[in-house]
């Protein structure tokens, strides 16, 4: 399979090991220097382009994979009040777009005992929640898409709580969620429930950016040829459903 890497941070370099360990080939790299490269008649050389960019530049570069008519995974996170759209504009144009806050295939699994335990805790209200969550501080949002992601997951089943809100702000029916920046940590999430007399804690932490290059790699896979809108949960089954 013929990828064309948009971002070439430490995760499209990550992301271009795993590929090619998997006899895949890399036959364009977008990275600061060349960014004037990142055209659809360039993409168009791919059979999929996997897009790890900035917030501001993410839906300008899945726009241009539209228009050259290649799918597109992105792993891209801050930029999810033009993801609706983005997701509308792929429908509309029969394209193909792959997105999730998090390609991780431990994180995805996080996800969903996150989904189990709030459905359980939500008969409990003397617990509160809170989310914390630790990145490395080259991390350009705050807080992190994963962060978001699993807010949503906790609001699914939490009718009374009316959303999320990034510490020191706190609001009533609000989940907090403290975001840190230190060092070069790769992920860290939480999800604490504390009342007056315990807290129930789980937690997922990734020992370095392989599993998320493995996950975006295995996305590009999985949607090439496809058509439509997809995320991890698609991803996900193949192996639940085995």
């Amino acid at each position: 399979m013929n990828i064309a890497l948009i971002g070439y941070g430490k995760m499209g370099r990550e992301i271009e090991k795993i590929a090619l360990s998997r006899n895949h080939k890399i036959t364009l790299v977008i990275d600061i220097h060349n960014i004037h490269e990142c055209t659809p008649s360039n993409i168009k050389k791919a059979d999929v382009a996997i897009e790890f960019s900035t917030p501001h530049s993410a839906f300008d570069n899945v726009m241009k994979c539209f228009e050259a008519g290649v799918p597109v995974v992105s792993g891209t996170t801050g930029w999810i009040e033009k993801l609706e759209e983005a997701k509308k504009i792929c429908l509309e144009k029969q394209q193909a777009l792959f997105w999730s806050s998090n390609f991780s295939l431990g994180v995805n699994l996080f996800f969903r005992l996150n989904e189990f335990l709030s459905s359980l805790m939500t008969n409990f209200p003397d617990y509160g929640i809170q989310i914390t969550e630790v990145h490395h501080v080259h991390k350009l949002d705050a807080p992190s898409g994963t962060a978001v992601s699993l807010a949503k997951g906790i609001l699914r089943h939490y009718p009374q709580m009316k959303g999320w809100t990034l510490l020191p702000e706190r609001k009533d029916n609000m989940i907090p969620i403290q975001a840190i920046r230190e060092g070069e940590v790769p992920g860290i999430h939480t999800i604490r429930y504390e009342s007056a007399v315990d807290f129930i804690e789980i937690t997922h932490s990734a020992k370095n950016r392989q599993g998320f290059a493995l996950g975006a790699v295995m996305a590009a896979e999985f949607l090439k040829g496809k058509k439509g809108v997809f995320d991890m949960n698609d991803l996900l089954d193949i192996f639940l459903c085995q």
